[in-house]
């Protein structure tokens, strides 16, 4: 009897031990790798596309705001797909929960919307080299959020790579002083750094409230939620930003900058297109690591990308890179890679425990076997 008992206690065992170290399998890292991709490739796209619509003609900052989040339609298929397919939990959602729900989408598009104006603004009257690197102090700022709101830990490895991103974004600030962009003036430069870096900030406070979303309101462990959050605050940035075209005078000047765009009308509309289309997939990808991980690993992700950006601006715009970017674009790639290897090391020893919990779990289990 006792050897029977036994061998019922090791099949449960063996077969509990997959389900404990199901959120770090194949198909999570899978998620990972594609919503980086995502991020990494669409932010690229996204800010060489806004500086080309600007280097040939664009003039509206409502429109180069606009293509920010305008693209969410093209999600609405795959979000009717995959609520289709989810499995509704019991209707506790009450109308008190519903309105809840809606003050954090109202809440969050009117964010994006301010961000994003800024952001254009700031790219307006920044080469693209400059604009990438100060964007890495949104980094800084999410920590110092994730700090009170998420709860998060820091080691010296992750103070290492915030204080690094810190001093890459403050050299481009002071250096700013020294030097003289052709066809911009000393005060649009610093109106330029001042954006950004307030747009940075409030991205920062955006992702760790995100991540409060889903772990306190919105408690749903399904891609739906993560397609439902980048919808709905979308049009509420979209209606926002609509507004705002219509009622400044930019709109009276569109179909002419149509006109005069230097690669003609059908590129005017590509480049647009093209732009919302990249901010679409840069966003599935930061709200999706948000979900599947943190707030701050999500920002980081975002700012591993920008060092690059300066490099493919000098292809493609002939930026200047001198060596104050150089050495900001080196400090930058060097806080990251901190970052990651923290990460690293937190995933190192998340491994030993799996053994041990599922010894724990064995507990219960001899107890009524000697009952």
């Amino acid at each position: 009897m006792g050897q029977a008992q036994d061998l019922q206690l090791h099949i449960i065992v063996q077969e509990a031990e997959p389900a404990i170290s199901q959120p770090r399998n194949f198909k999570w890292w899978l998620r990972i790798a594609i919503y980086t991709l995502f991020v990494m490739l669409g932010q690229s796209a996204a800010i060489l596309l806004g500086r080309l619509y600007y280097n040939k003609g664009g003039k509206s900052i409502w429109m180069a705001t606009l293509v920010q989040f305008i693209g969410f339609p093209i999600l609405i298929p795959y979000h009717c797909l995959s609520s289709s397919k989810k499995i509704t939990t019991e209707s506790n959602v009450n109308l008190l929960s519903s309105s809840v729900l809606a003050l954090i989408y109202l809440s969050f598009g009117v964010l994006l919307a301010a961000d994003s104006m800024l952001y254009s603004i700031g790219l307006l009257h920044l080469p693209v080299s400059t604009f990438s690197l100060i964007c890495a102090s949104q980094l800084v700022f999410n920590a110092f959020f994730s700090f009170f709101l998420n709860a998060q830990k820091f080691t010296p490895y992750i103070v290492n790579s915030l204080v690094l991103l810190t001093i890459s974004s403050m050299l481009l600030v002071f250096h700013a002083t020294s030097m003289n962009v052709a066809g911009i003036s000393k005060e649009m430069y610093i109106m330029g750094i001042v954006c950004t870096v307030g747009a940075s900030a409030g991205y920062g406070l955006m992702f760790s409230l995100t991540q409060v979303a889903f772990q306190k309101v919105l408690k749903s462990n399904t891609f739906t939620a993560v397609l439902e959050m980048i919808i709905f605050e979308s049009v509420v940035a979209t209606c926002a930003t609509l507004v705002g075209l219509f009622v400044s005078n930019e709109k009276k000047g569109l179909k002419r900058e149509m006109e005069e765009f230097e690669l003609g009308r059908l590129f005017y509309f590509v480049t647009l297109v093209c732009t919302a289309a990249a901010w679409q997939a840069f966003n599935i990808g930061a709200i999706g690591l948000i979900f599947e991980v943190s707030a701050l690993f999500s920002n980081v992700t975002c700012v591993s990308g920008l060092p690059f950006v300066p490099v493919l601006a000098v292809i493609f715009f002939n930026d200047s890179m001198d060596g104050i970017k150089v050495i900001a674009t080196v400090l930058a790639i060097w806080g990251f890679a901190s970052y990651l290897y923290q990460h690293y090391l937190d995933n190192s020893d998340s491994n030993p425990e799996i053994k041990p919990v599922t010894e724990i779990s064995m507990i219960p289990l001899l107890k009524e076997t000697n009952c």
